[in-house]
């Protein structure tokens, strides 16, 4: 990829950004299957879906974040993923991630039984970053 041109590539979450820097090709989760980007990509809004998103910067090694859901925008030669969280691959803690699965499982699980009035949209999105998490790390 030496001879592909770099953009400017954002990857924010709530908490701030995940990545931010120049890219030659960029990744993304669409709600419809996986979306590649290069320099002058043509303008775009897409939905984007928990997922691997994936940034290539120029001669380097490509960055793997497991990112939840979110939107994606390409303007010129820029492009934005605003995402609820992204933890870069490398960063992932198995075990944590195990105990964050089960835990929302076991929650979702009282819900069901009406043993528990928490939120259940957002105890099934508990269970969805953290299965994102251990798929994208390799150990879902």
């Amino acid at each position: 990829m030496a001879d592909r041109k770099p953009f400017s590539v954002s990857v924010v979450t709530p908490d701030g950004p995940a990545y931010e820097g120049d890219a030659e090709m960029l990744i993304v989760p669409g709600a419809a299957g996986e979306i590649g980007v290069l320099a002058r990509h043509a303008p775009l809004i897409a939905t984007l879906k928990a997922g691997s998103t994936r940034v290539h910067p120029p001669g380097g090694e490509v960055l793997e974040f497991a990112t939840g859901p979110g939107f994606f925008q390409v303007l010129q030669d820029r492009a934005i993923a605003l995402v609820d969280d992204a933890v870069e691959a490398s960063k992932i803690d198995d075990a944590r991630a195990r105990e964050q699965l089960e835990a929302a499982q076991a929650e979702l699980e009282a819900i069901e039984r009406g043993d528990s009035t928490a939120d259940r949209w957002q105890v099934e999105q508990r269970v969805k970053h953290a299965e994102n998490q251990l798929s994208v790390g390799g150990r879902g």
